[in-house]
């Protein structure tokens, strides 16, 4: 887009085997409005994505492969078939809006609570670990919509084979409803992390101990879902501070930059990486970005940085060749057409928070376009 002002934003891209007509990747977003019971994308989700659908890829809000993968009230599932079909209500109107969507398949591991697993049963993690914090429940729990986390047990290796072929369904699932690929969430905290962080996984079998051992079960799921879909059609996130649980690692730039080696030589579409400050896992700014480049170092695929970037700062990475695409999260909750107003950088709508989780249209789909408020803009 000529007349922009970060045309580099605005430029086509190639991300595996996936075109994307922008740089602008819209970044997962935790909404907790699936239809219950059962969670099941419905109508209301349909019309949120496809209001988004100018991004140059729509990551989708993570979505649990397995009812054992759920942690947070009212999130969607890609495990049945009211889900799948459910889904496809949302694919078919990004795709008819011309837009690019894939499925984020997630398992919380430890972030959980017993009311979300079947039979009641404790959530799994690599070690024994309690999470500190609370669970968010919703209305699943007599005390209130938020409990503490309780003690997770550890996976035995029959279990973390029988949730590798989750992770196997959920891709096949995912391309039944329509999706353009998928991104597999190994960040924030989540189970695949707490495989990888040294302050959880305390095995001491194959999956445990040295580093190695600790990005097996990374290296064993990306294994299994590039079997059932294209490599070029799967993007896999990571984020080397930060998340759920207060999990944290040793080493996070040796830890990392070894994990964005281990996904290379396959394919990918991308790798998608959570710069650490963004998601309260402090430190400086430049050592943040300095982690960041050396995992795109290590990734022979396109690079996606994500965290509190501004088109501004997206521009000038793109112009550096440090990255292929910017993967923008908060911006888009209030800002339905946010390429249209960053051709000028503005003005933006600010997002009521008080609304980010659960509802209904309120907060989610009654956002202002820039045409609707200034036609003439």
């Amino acid at each position: 887009m000529a007349d922009a002002k970060f045309p580099e934003l605005f430029e086509e891209v190639q991300l595996g085997d996936l075109k994307l007509r922008n740089r602008f990747m819209m970044a997962p977003l935790t909404r907790s409005r699936s239809q219950q019971p059962g969670n099941v994308p419905h109508g209301l989700n349909a019309l949120y994505y496809a209001q988004r659908s100018a991004a140059g890829v729509i990551v989708s809000e993570a979505t649990q492969i397995s009812q054992q993968a759920q942690g947070y009230a009212w999130t969607p599932g890609i495990h049945t078939d009211e889900q799948i079909e459910g889904w496809r209500l949302v694919t078919d109107a990004v795709h008819n809006e011309g837009g690019t969507i894939v499925n984020q398949l997630w398992h919380v591991g430890a972030i959980s609570h017993p009311v979300f697993q079947p039979d009641g049963q404790q959530p799994v993690s690599s070690s024994v670990w309690t999470p500190e914090g609370d669970a968010f429940v919703g209305d699943k729990h007599e005390d209130g919509p938020q409990v503490p986390f309780e003690q997770a047990q550890a996976l035995t290796e029959d279990g973390i084979a029988a949730i590798i072929e989750d992770y196997r369904t959920a891709a096949r699932n995912a391309k039944a409803a329509g999706f353009d690929g998928i991104e597999f969430h190994a960040a924030n905290g989540y189970l695949i992390d707490q495989f990888i962080r040294s302050s959880v996984n305390k095995r001491d079998d194959k999956y445990g101990g040295k580093l190695e051992n600790r990005l097996r079960l990374l290296d064993e799921v990306l294994s299994a879902l590039t079997e059932e879909l294209p490599a070029g059609r799967i993007g896999v996130r990571l984020s080397p501070k930060g998340g759920a649980g207060g999990s944290s690692d040793d080493d996070p730039k040796t830890t990392y930059t070894e994990a964005a080696r281990v996904l290379s030589g396959r394919g990918l579409a991308y790798l998608h990486v959570v710069r650490p400050n963004s998601h309260g896992g402090g430190g400086d700014q430049d050592e943040a970005n300095a982690l960041l480049r050396s995992m795109r170092d290590a990734f022979d695929g396109p690079f996606v940085p994500n965290g509190g970037f501004t088109p501004e700062e997206g521009a000038e990475w793109i112009g550096r060749g440090d990255a292929e695409a910017i993967s923008f999260g908060r911006p888009w909750l209030a800002n339905p057409d946010y390429t249209r107003r960053a051709v000028k950088d503005g003005p933006y709508n600010e997002p009521n928070e008080a609304t980010f989780y659960g509802g209904g249209a309120e907060g989610y789909t009654d956002y202002p376009t820039l045409r609707q408020t200034n036609p003439d803009y």
